[in-house]
């Protein structure tokens, strides 16, 4: 577990920093964008583009980050007045269910990867599978957060957040 505990760290404080540094190229792009549209009346086509993938890196990367951290919404509350045997069956459900979901990204990702493989991004002139990259990347890395979680449940340890 301690190294499982130790990768997983590493690799959610990676991947929460690649998050953070594709949040702030999509503000630049977007800023570019809008001062070329609105200032020199010239908007290049691959501004939408580099955004949109921007948008689905930001979003993937940093739900798996808040994955390992435990940051996802919850009915703590509610779990909370449960006896502990029922609160331990609902966290075990819960990170069942996350992996689960971690697993359909997976192959839904490598599915729509393969079936846009030979298609083109044409502002880009890249790939269409490229779009599924940080789908495939957060669904690894939610399956190994997961993982982590409930060896953890099951082990009586916690799980340390990587930002403490």
């Amino acid at each position: 577990m301690n190294g499982l505990t130790a990768l997983n760290a590493r690799l959610s404080r990676w991947v929460m920093y690649l998050a953070c540094l594709c949040l702030a190229a999509l503000l630049a792009i977007v800023v570019y964008g809008v001062v070329l549209r609105y200032v020199f009346n010239d908007a290049p086509a691959y501004v939408e583009q580099v955004a949109l993938l921007l948008v689905v890196s930001v979003a993937m990367f940093g739900a798996s980050a808040g994955v390992r951290d435990a940051g996802h919404i919850g009915l703590d509350s509610l779990v909370k007045i449960l006896p502990k045997p029922v609160q331990h069956a609902c966290k075990v459900l819960v990170l069942l269910l996350t992996l689960a979901f971690a697993l359909a990204l997976i192959a839904g990702g490598a599915e729509m990867a393969a079936s846009t493989h030979h298609d083109t991004i044409p502002t880009l002139g890249i790939t269409e599978s490229v779009r599924y990259v940080p789908v495939l990347i957060a669904g690894v890395l939610i399956s190994l957060f997961s993982i982590e979680h409930l060896i953890a449940q099951f082990t009586g340890k916690e799980v340390q957040s990587s930002w403490h």
